[in-house]
């Protein structure tokens, strides 16, 4: 619920806006020669600053004489009366500078806001440009020196650098969590979780049927849990997430993400265990000389475009693992056929590279990882959420097209086929 003052503020722009829309007063601004070669000395940038924090006052004092009329002149539509100067601020570029500003009262004595004062004084381009510039690198501590472009500029010592930019990330990490996915055609989900100090995060990004990739959703938990995962997959359904339409579902292997998968996508999920994993699985069960060797065999297999040619390969692996290391052997045959649901739906080699394992979303995490390079101390509440959610929007705007995007029809195709003689999970069936 707004107070009272947010409204009045919001009344105040309102009014302005109003003002601008359909009286359209015109503002002359004129600056003496000698004045602007004396600032083109110190750059273009100085110039155009300066110039626009002069606009910034003329179009105030418009707006006081449309509310006040001419200084010492009748006027009879007058809403308000000028009652003296007060210091106050704008906010350009990220950092406040002060500005004065003409003060009104109402013939009932109340307080008459300016709404051109009051929009340039609002604090989202500051934490917008906050957040821009920290999640390229920039840190809290030699902010102000950086940014600095006002020498009577405030508003950038390093404790409201941090208090702006708790405001943007957490603003837009809501704006990420709430966003609808009705509209979305997706073709693939990939879901994987990375371990983040001592939490577990786990993230969906979806593969849409143009190819382009989007962050749907994260969930923080000390571990990865069925509970974490299925409290993810439920806020996708939520949010308008159709599981109804067969779509493969490409995971990391951890039980908790098949059993929530299933759960919500029943016979219209198909699973595709990461062969990344599987491999990594695998070889970390052997000693340093067989390694090489292994590891070249499960590639040579995984790359097989035919799904029995790399089954029998595999198993042939699996064979010799048996008499070499148990352990491995029972790490591969574990989930192998969900390794082999690219092959088994035949999709195109450039694609099946892509959607074989779960490194569309690993770049996201190092790009996180990237972001969050400069934070020296972690506290508890949602600084993990926030910041984490900041960089996967931040890996989102640098996400391009999936490589074998072209393809992805005849995955569609397979996929419908796939499941055409199945029942298939509807959104109320969630449990």
């Amino acid at each position: 619920m707004k107070r009272r003052y947010q409204i009045e503020k919001q009344r105040a722009v309102n009014g302005f806006r109003q003002l601008a829309a359909e009286q359209n007063p015109t503002i002359q601004m004129m600056l003496p020669m000698a004045e602007i070669v004396g600032l083109l000395q110190q750059g273009v940038g100085h110039l155009l600053r300066e110039a626009g924090l002069a606009l910034m006052r003329l179009v105030m004092e418009e707006e006081v004489r449309h509310l006040a009329g001419e200084r010492h002149e009748q006027h009879e539509k007058r809403q308000a009366h000028r009652w003296g100067k007060e210091d106050g601020y704008c906010v350009i570029d990220g950092q406040k500078v002060p500005m004065e500003r003409t003060r009104l009262r109402t013939k009932d004595n109340r307080e008459q806001r300016l709404g051109s004062y009051e929009l340039f004084q609002r604090n989202r381009p500051l934490e917008q440009g906050v957040w821009e510039k920290i999640m390229r690198g920039l840190s809290t501590r030699n902010y102000g020196a950086v940014v600095r472009d006002f020498s009577n500029a405030y508003g950038i010592e390093k404790s409201a650098v941090s208090e702006n930019f708790i405001e943007a990330s957490r603003d837009k990490v809501k704006q990420l969590m709430e966003r609808p996915l009705g509209d979305l055609r997706l073709c693939a989900l990939v879901i994987d979780a990375t371990p983040f100090k001592d939490r577990q995060i786990v993230v969906a990004l979806g593969i849409g049927c143009d190819g382009r990739k989007t962050v749907l959703g994260l969930r923080e938990g000390a571990t990865e849990n069925a509970t974490v995962v299925g409290a993810l997959l439920t806020d996708l359904l939520e949010r308008g997430l159709d599981f109804s339409t067969p779509r493969l579902y490409v995971l990391d292997g951890g039980k908790a993400l098949h059993t929530a998968v299933r759960r919500h996508a029943g016979d219209a999920g198909l699973i595709q265990r990461c062969q990344v994993h599987k491999k990594r699985n695998v070889i970390d069960h052997l000693p340093e000389e067989h390694k090489a060797d292994v590891r070249r065999k499960l590639q040579n297999a995984y790359a097989m475009a035919d799904y029995e040619d790399a089954k029998r390969a595999l198993e042939r692996l699996h064979h010799e693992l048996m008499h070499l290391n148990p352990s491995a052997a029972r790490s591969l045959e574990e989930g192998l056929e969900e390794t082999l649901t690219v092959h088994k739906l035949r999709v195109p080699n450039q694609l099946r590279r892509t959607v074989c394992c779960t490194n569309v979303i690993e770049s996201a995490f190092s790009i996180v990882e990237t972001v969050c390079r400069n934070v020296k101390r972690w506290q508890g509440g949602d600084q993990i959420e926030r910041w984490v959610g900041s960089g996967l929007l931040v890996a989102e705007q640098q996400f391009r097209k999936v490589i074998g995007f072209r393809q992805i029809p005849s995955l569609l195709s397979a996929m419908a086929d796939a499941v055409s003689n199945k029942p298939i999970a509807k959104k109320a069936g969630v449990a």
